[in-house]
């Protein structure tokens, strides 16, 4: 099964970009497409033509393509970051159309290096996907606090307590999305 990987930071070696990468061990057997934001044009409607930009229709075929989604983000000012934002509302557009049409199974992961672990942007992204249709795992919750304590010096998930709930996570997910596929 394919997953479309969303990761609403853009900066290379940020902490969601690194927590999402250490998810994919916990969910053998699935493939993961992680389909870079950061190149959108901002969603205008006056773009949206017989031959809108084409990097949007990259991306929508890239969001229609994937039989799942999981989306990681960081907390922006308690939502989510500007980026992933725009990238939702080109792969929702033009009504009608929406690439994200067809009760597609998805998850939502938090990240913050602070104590709350992305809470409130967690629940402004589960919200939105609601709204599109897409089938987002409600338990376990994924809220992922102090992510610069979790890596070591290379980069790898050294955090027992946190590989317990990765664990737990992309069992529950691989589950969930085993369900609709």
């Amino acid at each position: 099964m394919k997953i479309a990987v969303l990761v609403g930071s853009l900066r290379k070696d940020s902490w969601t970009r690194k927590v999402a990468r250490a998810l994919e061990p916990f969910m053998p057997g699935f493939t993961f497409d992680h389909v870079e934001i950061g190149h959108l044009p901002l969603y205008n409607q006056d773009l949206e033509t017989d031959q809108p930009p084409t990097e949007w229709t990259r991306f929508r075929d890239e969001m229609r393509a994937a039989q799942a989604y999981l989306f990681a983000t960081p907390e922006y000012n308690r939502t989510i970051p500007g980026a992933l934002k725009n990238a939702i509302d080109v792969g929702s557009r033009p009504p009608g159309k929406s690439s994200f049409a067809g009760t597609k199974p998805g998850a939502v992961v938090s990240v913050s290096p602070g104590m709350f672990g992305g809470f409130g942007a967690n629940h402004h992204l589960r919200q939105t996907l609601v709204f599109l249709d897409v089938a987002v795992l409600q338990q376990p919750e994924m809220y992922v606090n102090n992510a610069a304590k979790l890596f070591d010096e290379h980069g790898a998930l050294a955090d027992d307590s946190a590989k317990k709930l990765f664990e737990k996570f992309g069992a529950a997910f691989a589950a969930w999305a085993k369900r609709f596929g």
